[in-house]
């Protein structure tokens, strides 16, 4: 089971012994970020910490900075070398962001690029990862040559394989006598998969949406309020009575609740509606590994059709005594090792893919688990300081009433 990650840029802490008698760990830390350059040229740049005692590594703890495409970078080789495992998903890269950096904007961020480095860290397969030890390793120069020499080899983006996996349920090809049905894996256990995918991606949407809302309407009312006390405020100031005295309290406590608000919503948006947009953006990763999975299939499956008809080509050929025997022969067993390569890769996927659907499931209980005790205990806590906050003010309005 992946440690339930703390949302923060502190990292794993580690309890005080020596290097000899601690298990293997890696934890890494993305903190101070910076603003770089000016107008479209513009970036943030983060300080990433990496502490850890496997041997592979240059020592106990390594400082480098690191821009979001090396994060692309990393996400995109570890999803085209590792097929069958859920790469963890990259917060999106927003154009309309970008020119305003505000506070809130890269914290969220930076937020979402810690989560995702120590996903990636505490994946028994991919923590040993070479690309990830450059990628917490290397200098900014090399870390800069190795994202331009990538540039072009791996242009398929996990977005780009969702349409894939789409194209490989619908697409058809045209044959003389009608359309020809896609080749597609169907077992029981694949469809029960797809299904839950599919419905789990839905449902997970559904909720951010709403969490957005209310968000928003935290926002919204915090701002009414805001303005609402204010103007109580000035009111106040007409009266020289106890009564302008009690609004001037009104417009106060007013203020406060706006505050209030405000902190919840920022809490809200940080521990609830973005670990449910996280986990969208899971879903659609594990979409991209089925697109790989749907090809990987479809790939040997076609393979197996090709041999069968070589092994029928044989047959004739070794009845005639053909002098293209020999020749065919050696296509054959091409054909065959490419054939078995393909039904390995295939089978190879599925393995992992049986093994991360549980590992995600786990998780997946554990950081929603998280989201929603945040969001309630969030929830209580300021109604209850709305409560007391009007509750104080009520016996100085009960007198102006009376």
């Amino acid at each position: 089971m992946i440690p339930t990650l703390q949302r923060s840029g502190s990292g794993t802490t580690q309890s005080p012994r020596s290097p000899s008698s601690q298990p293997p760990f890696l934890s890494v830390s993305v903190t101070d970020p910076a603003k770089m350059g000016n107008g479209v040229q513009a970036y943030i740049s983060y300080k990433v910490i990496a502490k850890t005692n496997f041997p592979e590594y240059q020592g106990p703890e390594k400082i480098v900075i690191r821009r979001y495409s090396d994060f692309v970078w990393l996400r995109d080789r570890l999803f085209e070398k590792n097929k069958g495992i859920f790469i963890p998903p990259l917060p999106e890269k927003s154009t309309v962001e970008k020119f305003r950096f505000t506070a809130e904007f890269i914290e969220m961020r930076r937020q979402a690029l810690y989560v995702f480095v120590n996903r990636i860290a505490s994946h028994r397969m991919l923590q040993q990862s070479e690309d990830l030890r450059i990628f917490l390793q290397a200098d900014e120069q090399t870390m800069e040559r190795a994202r331009s020499q990538e540039a072009g080899i791996f242009m398929k983006k996990p977005a780009d394989l969702i349409q894939i996996f789409k194209d490989v349920q619908s697409k058809v090809s045209d044959v003389v006598l009608g359309k020809e049905k896609p080749v597609e894996e169907s077992t029981p256990e694949y469809e029960k998969l797809k299904h839950y995918i599919f419905d789990l991606e839905d449902h997970l949407a559904e909720a951010q949406k709403h969490a957005y809302h209310l968000v928003k309407r935290h926002r919204e009312l915090g701002q009414s309020l805001s303005d609402f006390g204010k103007a109580v405020q000035l009111l106040g100031t007409c009266e020289d009575s106890a009564l302008g005295k009690a609004f001037s309290e009104l417009g106060a406590k007013s203020e406060i609740i706006s505050v209030k608000l405000q902190r919840e919503a920022h809490h809200l948006l940080m521990n609830f509606e973005e670990p449910l947009k996280d986990y969208v953006r899971a879903v659609q990763s594990i979409k991209a590994t089925l697109a790989d999975r749907a090809s990987a299939f479809k790939q040997q499956y076609e393979l197996a059709e090709t041999m069968k008809f070589k092994e029928i080509d044989l047959n004739k050929l070794r009845l005639t005594r053909s002098e293209k025997l020999a020749e065919a022969e050696r296509e054959y067993e091409v054909l065959k090792a490419d054939g078995e390569e393909a039904t390995g890769r295939f089978q190879t996927i599925v393995r992992l893919m049986n093994e991360e659907i549980v590992r995600f499931q786990e998780q997946k209980t554990i950081d929603m688990g998280l989201a929603f005790h945040e969001f309630a205990e969030g929830q209580a806590h300021l109604a209850n300081g709305i409560a007391e906050a009007w509750r104080s003010l009520l016996p100085k309005l009960d007198t102006c009433a009376s």
